[in-house]
């Protein structure tokens, strides 16, 4: 999670979750517009939706079992860090909110394959990523979430795409298509939009050099004085 706030966070939303009034069960109407424009505008502000989840725990009648799938959706990509884990640690025991609850809730049947799509982010598994996406066990998460998630799967590339830009100086078409869910044309934009080249006869892309992927010797020089090595010598003669 990162220590900023987005640029694009109201000052209303920041007088919320900067101070005392996060806590307050009122403020929980205009919390949960502020996701909901999130979702319409591939926005993502992580303190202000935990802070929606601090409400529910703290107030179970307040809670909403959509707002919480959606606030996990935006978590997944914001991967590799720790914001889906700690929508986790916010949501605690279930039992106190399903007492509450007159309609049915979709949590319980989504969390643990939200969770497991966290975690294939996380370790860079990419192609298993999209294949349990599209699997028929997530035809509801498709159908009734994630499709009013602007951006949700380009922002799920967007991940991939870091890890690639950290691990690789050459990566196969193939092999990054599959990472990418992507095929044919539009992988090809999707290559040409990164600024980066493809060699037409190997299908090789190559990737610029950045921090992460250029590979540098390290030396390591040690500067010892003479006044320090004689108490090495001093306390081993010792012992």
């Amino acid at each position: 999670m990162s220590a900023l706030p987005p640029a694009t966070r109201p000052e209303v939303i920041e007088m919320l979750v900067s101070g005392v009034d996060r806590y307050n069960p009122s403020n929980i109407g205009i919390l949960e517009d502020y996701l909901y424009h999130q979702i319409r505008s591939q926005e993502y502000d992580c303190m202000a939706n935990l802070a929606i989840l601090k409400l529910y725990q703290f107030n179970p009648d307040l809670y909403n079992p959509d707002v919480v799938v959606n606030i996990l959706i935006k978590a997944l990509t914001a991967a590799p860090q720790p914001d889906f884990n700690l929508c986790l640690a916010l949501l605690g025991e279930r039992d106190a909110y399903l007492a509450s609850q007159d309609e049915p809730d979709a949590v319980p049947v989504l969390l643990p394959l939200l969770t497991h799509l966290s975690s294939l982010l996380h370790q860079c598994r990419f192609p298993a990523f999209w294949s349990l996406f599209r699997s028929e066990d997530l035809e509801t998460l498709r159908d009734n979430y994630t499709i009013e998630c602007v951006g949700f799967e380009d922002a799920v590339r967007e991940v991939a795409i870091r890890a690639v830009r950290a691990a690789f100086q050459r990566i196969g078409r193939q092999r990054l298509g599959s990472y990418l869910d992507l095929e044919g044309g539009a992988l090809d934009e999707y290559i040409s939009r990164q600024g980066w080249s493809q060699d037409p006869n190997t299908g090789v892309v190559a990737i610029p050099a950045n921090p992460d992927n250029r590979i540098e010797a390290t030396v390591v020089r040690e500067n010892i004085q003479l006044p320090q090595l004689s108490k090495i010598i001093a306390h081993a003669q010792v012992a």
